[in-house]
């Protein structure tokens, strides 16, 4: 019969193992970060956040139009007009509190906004879908586009998306005032909200929140 008994020299070598495949993890990430390290992020481009002491905080983040991103415990992040490794240390300096020592943050680009000339054309308009969607990124749809259509054409939801929650943040070009709407998208298609379908506008940014227990 095989033990499964470790002494200390056993102890020891699997805390020096752990440590080395942290370090080999956080050299690839370096080299990475290397590579991305004279873009200046934009809004709409897409970042992916590594946190080498706790895997759960690992995800694919927005930037929104007014340049920052959202990460739990850090709060709202500046990362418009920043480098990755610029990010990485605002996210880093946001959630130390929460571990014993100093977590490993890393960011990276992983796809570029979509900006092109027929996104800034009259004829079309971006939006930003993040959150329980299926294709979350920035998008550009046609002018005139409803929210109903603007979900159809990208893939619509998660299993895990609460579609009587989504929230739409719009700003007021003029005036940069930014407002928030609640829209039960499961009533609207039910044909429950007649008229609640509601026509986007370039700039909005649609979250779609996951759903709660028993929800």
């Amino acid at each position: 019969m095989f033990g499964t008994h470790f002494g200390g020299s056993g102890v020891m070598k699997v805390g020096k193992m752990k440590t080395y495949l942290l370090a080999l993890v956080a050299t690839m990430f370096a080299v990475s970060a290397s590579a991305q390290s004279g873009y200046l992020i934009r809004p709409g481009d897409t970042l992916t956040v590594e946190v080498l002491e706790d895997s759960s905080l690992n995800r694919s983040v927005l930037v929104l139009p007014d340049g920052t991103i959202s990460f739990p415990f850090a709060g709202s992040v500046a990362a418009a007009g920043r480098t990755a490794s610029q990010v990485d240390a605002a996210i880093t300096s946001g959630i130390a509190g929460n571990f014993a020592s100093e977590p490993n943050v890393f960011v990276t680009v992983a796809s570029l906004t979509q900006a092109t000339a027929s996104s800034s054309s009259g004829g079309s308009i971006s939006v930003y879908m993040m959150g329980e969607i299926a294709a979350p990124g920035q998008k550009s749809l046609r002018r005139g586009t409803t929210l109903l259509q603007a979900l159809a054409e990208t893939g619509g939801f998660t299993a895990f998306a609460a579609q009587k929650r989504i929230v739409l943040r719009r700003t007021d070009a003029r005036t940069g005032q930014q407002s928030v709407s609640t829209i039960n998208y499961k009533a609207i298609a039910d044909g429950a909200a007649v008229g609640g379908d509601i026509v986007l506008r370039s700039g909005d940014v649609i979250i779609v929140p996951e759903r709660r227990l028993f929800e």
